[in-house]
Formats: C-alpha cells, structure tokens, sequence
C-alpha cells in the first residue's frame, strides 16, 4: 500500500516512551505496520488565537497542495504518452522515490525557516504553490494547443478515402493541369462496385474522356480514381456519380498548397520534441518542489493540531505508520485502545459508528490522537 498515517500522541515521560508503546502495540505480537519517527523541528507557537485561524487555513492549503501534486503527476503521464510505465520513476521528491522521502523526511530550514511564523512559512508555501499552478496552466495549454494542431494535421492524413487528406498520394502527372477545357476529377469508388465503375464511368455525363480512369491508391474499403472530363460537365457527372454511389472528392492540384501543409506539418513536430525535453524536466523539478510542500504542510498540520490538542510546553511525538490493506481495520483499532485515553468523546464517537450500519466518518476523520492520511498514489491509472 502506498497510504501512510501520519499520527502524533503526547510524550509520556519522554517522547521516545510514546514511540517505544506504539511500536509495542503495532509491530511486537501483530506485525499490523512497518513504523518511523517523523521528524519536526521546534516551531514557534504563536498565540492560542492564530494557533486555531491556522487550523483551517492549513487544512485548505493541504487541499490546495495535494491538488497540484495530482496535476502535475498527472499531466506527467499525459505528456509521456506511450512511456506510461516510466511515469513513476519520474515522480521523485529530492532525487529519491516518495516513500523515502516522507520515511526520512527532514525539514527543509533553508526554505522554511524555523524562526519565521507558522503564518509566515504557510504563505511562503502558498505563494510557491500557487507559482506552481499558474506555470502549469500556462505551459500545459501552449503544448496542449501544438498537440492537438498536430493531431488535427495527421487526423487528416488517415483514414478514410472519403475524408482524408490525398496530398501525400496524388502526383502531379496525375492530372490534366494548365487546360483550358480539361479537368481530372479524384472519385472514391467501392471496391464492391469496380466493375460498376469501369463498365459507366465514360457515359455518367457527356464529355468524359475514354479510358481516362485510372485506380491511384487504395484502402481496405474504397479505391481512388482519376477521371478526365471537360469542365461544363463538371455538375452533370458529379450528380450522376452520386447516384451510382461513387463520392467525387473537391481535390485541386495545388503544389504550393501542398508543400505549406507538409511544411506546417513538419514544423509542429519539430517544436513538440523540442518542447518536449524541457516540459518533462520542468514537471520533475515542479513535481519535486509541489510534492516537499505538501508533506511540510502536513508536518505544520500536526505541530499545530497536536499544541491545540495536548497543550504546552510542546511535548509530542510524531509517528508514520504504514499500514497493509489487511492490516487498516485492525491497526485502527489497536490504535484507538492505546489513545482513548486521551479523547473520550472521541473514542465514544468511534465506538458509535461502529455500531450503527451506514454512518460514514471519512469526511471529517476524528480520532484521539492526531491523525493525517498521505496517499502516494497520484495517478488515475495504475503504473
């Protein structure tokens, strides 16, 4: 499971007695978690008052955070399109995978430090996020917008004879170019309906120059003809070929044309790989950066919801447990005898809810000890 929880009770003599009591419970007879000290430094408390405001603020900016990780996760295994499974060792925190990250994590005092205000480290983290997702927004649109115009050029280049492109299968000796009169017409035909075609393609309208037709390319479904014809009977033979099922495509030969969508063509692709190097080293670096926020804030999280809960002077011990899919339901448990000590409305709570059938506690998770989940896993699909 990539799901930890990130849990803070009191020290009890010493902090290093609340982690040696939880290891007894979760790891000695049961195996229930694999368990580490997660690591905060000595923050400034600030007042009771800002203390609280700061609850709620975090608790948006954790949203805010881990929704910008996801994005830029996820907008990671768009760009790697066919190289999905390379996503996640591109999805690193500090040049290391993620769970190694939080299972050491150490507080970054360069970027965030500890002299500052609670409030002030918030807004330091706020205001890079933020940086984060404006880039984001702004680098994703510029190369959603090549993508899709290079999609739309070879889209055009594909499929079927009655819709795509004929640029990269006609040749100009194909046709009847500079006359006065003459015009070759390209008529998509039914390979069910060959021997149709051939049998009354010179009587469909007047002025159809015999043995003119020639097959130039075909599909699983149709052939391309050419046919000459002199141009006042243009109208009466596309109306006849219509009722005969056969589909005159509107095609002029136009070199320059031609050459203008090969070479737009041509010069999207090269500004993708160009593009593409540079995006991909950007969303690593701002992956990293996105995802260090978060776990900070997370870090704060419990600081301050564990000076709120168990008072000062600051005496707490933060834990990151790993639970196994088998494991959750009872580790909660083994969990909740250990702290229910600590919050008997808490604990009644608890109890309530396992009794009564469809009472759902997951939106507003409350234990009697500080509790925070954190999910690695980032992606809609599994890598």
């Amino acid at each position: 499971m990539t799901e930890f929880w990130l849990i803070s009770a009191p020290g009890e003599k010493t902090c290093q007695q609340t982690w040696d009591m939880m290891m007894a419970a979760t790891t000695l007879t049961n195996n229930l978690s694999t368990n580490h000290k997660f690591s905060i430094p000595d923050l400034k408390v600030g007042t009771l008052d800002v203390l609280v405001g700061l609850s709620d603020e975090l608790a948006k900016l954790d949203s805010f955070v881990e929704s910008v990780v996801k994005k830029v996760a996820q907008y990671m295994a768009d760009v790697l399109e066919d190289s999905r499974d390379k996503v996640q060792e591109n999805l690193l925190a500090n040049g290391v995978d993620l769970v190694t990250y939080i299972t050491r994590f150490q507080w970054d005092m360069a970027k965030y430090p500890i002299k500052q205000s609670l409030k002030n480290i918030a807004e330091i983290i706020s205001k890079q996020v933020t940086q984060i997702d404006n880039d984001l927004k702004t680098r994703a649109s510029a190369y959603n917008n090549l993508k899709g115009n290079l999609q739309n050029l070879e889209r055009k280049n594909a499929g079927s004879l009655l819709t795509r492109s004929l640029a990269d299968i006609v040749k100009k000796e194909d046709f009847v170019l500079d006359s006065e009169y003459l015009i070759t017409l390209l008529v998509v035909v039914p390979k069910i309906a060959y021997n149709d075609w051939h049998k009354m393609y010179e009587t469909l309208a007047e002025m159809v120059v015999p043995r003119s037709s020639h097959l130039l390319f075909e599909d699983n479904d149709s052939g391309l003809f050419s046919v000459t014809l002199f141009m006042k009977a243009i109208d009466d033979f596309k109306h006849k070929a219509r009722e005969n099922k056969f589909t005159v495509r509107d095609f002029r030969y136009n070199e320059e044309e031609m050459k203008a969508d090969k070479e737009e063509m041509t010069r999207l692709s090269t500004d993708k790989k160009k593009q593409f190097g540079p995006l991909v080293r950007w969303l690593k670096v701002n992956f990293s950066e996105a995802f260090i926020t978060w776990i900070h804030i997370k870090a704060l999280r419990v600081f301050v919801e564990s000076v709120l809960r168990y008072g000062l002077p600051v005496n707490f011990q933060a834990m990151l447990l790993q639970p196994s899919k088998k494991t959750v339901k009872k580790l909660r448990e083994v969990l909740n005898d250990l702290y229910k000590h600590l919050d008997s409305s808490a604990a009644s709570i608890i109890d309530s809810a396992m009794d009564i059938p469809g009472l759902n506690l997951s939106q507003q998770e409350y234990y009697p000890y500080v509790y925070y989940k954190i999910d690695c896993n980032l992606l809609d699909f599994k890598v």
